[in-house]
């Protein structure tokens, strides 16, 4: 027997090959690229017959095949590996419906190249809009947060160490700002993603006089990968897709070891609703983190997964080649898969967690976060240096953890005693003026320059975001709305040729 699609080709594909290569792409790919094959093929032949490439009848019999097959959908469509992929398989389809003379001149001026090219910029940007508006609905919830708690004080930590006061609200206001640099990246993405590499035939073009800007306006491209050697050798948009969704799991994956400490027991200032944990089958005491820990191992698959793909295309040559581009590519539709689904976990997170403000008042009152503020005011109302402070606030601090005294345990009297031992005279500060500058809300409100923990830069800040969320909220709007006109204009072109 001899090859489905080839008479080069005198014997059939291998068992082997269709069992562990055709079969299981089919299987994986067919479905999900066939809405976006028929509108390649429509604007294709849209393309062919205004040019006068092929003639009007064949024109007609192939709109109207090409509508017949959308309008059935995937599912009639009898998909056989030994065709090899999913365009074969379509194109097998349409000529039984309408003959090979009518469906055999659709592949005029083409290859399977630039189409699987183009394919693949349709899902990528796709993916980009999902992958974006799933990660407004995050930042929308920490803005939210960081608003709502904003007065909530707590200990910032550096080193997983008490550090100097912050505010709940603050910590969501900078995770906010985090997951928009994310979506910055992949709005950066978009313009390298949507331009279209259709008409570069295998990689050298085609002498048929076609139109791909046309071709490229029907699918709502932006533009042209013009070298066509390029388009067809390159996946670098889905590599910069795919580095981008890698740095959001990174994100996502240290918010969530934020929270798995704070939810500990022996933490306990963060607390989630019994509905986003899990318990144990033998231990009934248990409320575990399954959601946190289940976004940070994903983050290792995402990393892993952006390796593999870049793996894949390292050693290939320039121009189009299965594993630089095929096997490359897998890494980022699964990754987009896994993104989608992790968003919605993290965007449960970060709707549900509820901080235990009573304990985070006490934590920070008690440990020494405020020591920097005691050092300041040792630098305003002293007239010392701050590394003389430094000096005289640590011997301050060793005193109290050599009593057993918490941070709103330090006297006058201590700091007196800590600075005569380090600079030989006492500072006389007033007594209200230490009690102050140890008190964590005193302290949090007073850092209140641009994005500083104070609850008015906290409300600033959280306005200017929203703000700027809105107009990228807009922005998306606007592309998938460009995207979807050129998709009526397309199909109603077809069904006037059809007619």
């Amino acid at each position: 027997m001899e090859s489905k699609v080839s008479r080069r080709l005198t014997e059939k594909v291998a068992e082997e090959v269709c069992e562990h290569i055709y079969a299981p792409r089919l299987a994986r790919d067919f479905r999900t690229v066939f809405s976006h094959m028929s509108d390649l093929n429509q604007a294709h032949v849209l393309m062919l017959a205004r040019r006068g490439l092929i003639s009007p009848q064949a024109a007609k019999a192939l709109a109207a095949g090409l509508l017949q097959m959308e309008q059935e959908g995937p599912e009639v469509v009898e998909l056989d590996p030994e065709r090899e992929d999913s365009y074969f398989n379509y194109e097998a389809h349409l000529i039984k419906l309408i003959g090979t003379e009518a469906g055999g001149r659709m592949h005029i001026a083409r290859s399977r190249n630039d189409l699987t090219a183009a394919l693949d910029r349709l899902r990528a940007r796709d993916l980009l809009l999902d992958a974006s508006q799933a990660l407004l609905s995050v930042e929308e919830h920490a803005l939210d947060g960081a608003f709502r708690f904003r007065d909530v004080v707590m200990p910032g930590y550096t080193h997983l160490q008490p550090a100097q006061p912050v505010t709940y609200g603050f910590y969501l206001a900078g995770v906010a700002q985090s997951l928009e640099r994310d979506h910055g990246r992949l709005a950066d993405a978009w313009s390298r993603t949507n331009i279209s590499p259709l008409g570069a035939g295998a990689l050298a073009g085609t002498t048929f006089a076609i139109d791909r800007d046309a071709v490229a306006r029907s699918l709502g491209f932006e533009g042209l990968v013009e070298n066509t050697l390029d388009a067809v050798a390159t996946r670098d948009f889905g590599l910069e897709i795919l580095s981008g969704l890698s740095q959001i799991a990174l994100g996502w994956s240290r918010v969530a070891q934020d929270y798995h400490v704070m939810v500990s027991h022996e933490f306990q200032t963060i607390e989630f609703p019994d509905r986003v944990t899990g318990t144990s089958s033998i231990m009934p005491q248990k409320k575990n983190p399954v959601v946190l820990e289940h976004l940070k191992g994903k983050a290792g698959h995402l990393v892993g997964l952006y390796v593999a793909s870049a793996t894949a295309v390292k050693g290939t040559h320039f121009t189009n080649t299965i594993d630089g581009n095929r096997e490359a590519m897998r890494g980022v539709w699964e990754a987009g898969e896994e993104v989608l689904r992790c968003l919605a976990l993290f965007d449960l997170v970060i709707a549900t967690a509820r901080p235990n403000a009573p304990l985070m008042k006490r934590r920070v009152t008690e440990d020494f976060a405020s020591a920097t503020d005691l050092a300041d005011l040792m630098v305003r109302e002293a007239d010392l240096s701050f590394r003389e402070a430094h000096h005289v606030v640590g011997g301050v601090v060793r005193a109290a953890m050599d009593t057993g005294l918490a941070a709103d345990g330090i006297t006058t009297e201590m700091v007196d005693a800590a600075a005569l031992e380090q600079l030989g005279r006492p500072l006389k500060l007033s007594a209200e003026a230490v009690r102050r500058c140890l008190n964590p809300a005193v302290g949090a409100a007073g850092r209140n320059l641009p994005g500083g923990p104070a609850p008015e830069a906290v409300a600033r800040a959280v306005e200017s975001a929203q703000a700027r969320l809105e107009t990228r909220r807009a922005t998306l709007a606007a592309k998938r709305g460009r995207l979807q006109a050129a998709r009526e204009v397309l199909k109603r072109d077809m069904r006037e040729l059809a007619a």
